[in-house]
């Protein structure tokens, strides 16, 4: 069974950013990693899900439509086995008291600690294996 991380994220270039950053891993096939430009589209990929291990969704906060704070709820509640940790430009104490309270596992702010989020992933990726 394949690992999957996804992304949420409205901003077309967090694609580019993150294969980038993750591309000895994604080519290694060591989780797979997908992207869903809005709230909407991420909720139906997590129910659509079924065929791969859905391990940690990223999510920013900012968003048209639906937010990430209101993205978090629906999310944990289809699977509140997934960890979520939400992404912001705006890493204000009412924000992050917020994402946390409502579930999130941990809250990063742009520009992104890749450092950071690659010990995420790897402690993830080594609890499903």
């Amino acid at each position: 069974m394949s690992l999957l991380i996804l992304v949420v994220d409205d901003e077309p270039d967090v694609e580019l950013l993150f294969r980038q950053h993750f591309r000895r891993d994604l080519r290694a096939a060591r989780f797979a990693m997908e992207f869903a430009p809005s709230a909407g589209a991420a909720l139906q990929r997590i129910a659509d899900a079924t065929d791969q291990s859905l391990i940690l969704i990223l999510s920013d906060i900012n968003m048209p439509g639906m937010s990430g704070l209101e993205l978090l709820p629906k999310a944990k509640a289809m699977r509140p086995d997934v960890p979520i940790i939400m992404i912001t430009a705006y890493g204000d104490a009412e924000t992050k008291s917020k994402a946390l309270e409502s579930g999130a596992a941990a809250l990063l702010t742009k520009p992104i600690d890749f450092g950071t989020l690659r010990s995420e992933i790897d402690s993830r990726v080594e609890r499903a294996a």
